[in-house]
């Protein structure tokens, strides 16, 4: 079976679609919130800690919802493979 053999159904679509945005949201929070940090950071050297603090806990995070996010769409990639060529 080749690659263009494979398809997605709009359904799955739909669904890796809202995960992509959930994961987009999240990053989204987490890069606001060391950017805030880094900024305090500039004018206030006590919250260098913090702002430590939160990149380390926050870059795992991010590197696991994409990574997730990957295994996502590749298994939906790889799951279906397409009825369009005929059946056996």
């Amino acid at each position: 079976m080749s690659e263009t053999d494979r398809s997605i159904s709009q359904e799955e679509i739909v669904q890796l679609q809202k995960k992509f945005s959930e994961i987009k949201h999240s990053i989204n929070n987490a890069l606001a919130v060391m950017m805030a940090l880094s900024e305090m950071s500039q004018r206030r050297p006590d919250y260098a800690e913090k702002l430590a603090t939160t990149v380390l806990a926050k870059a795992p995070q991010i590197v696991s919802s994409l990574q997730e996010f990957t295994q996502a769409l590749n298994e939906q990639a790889d799951a279906k493979p397409s009825v369009a060529g005929g059946s056996k």
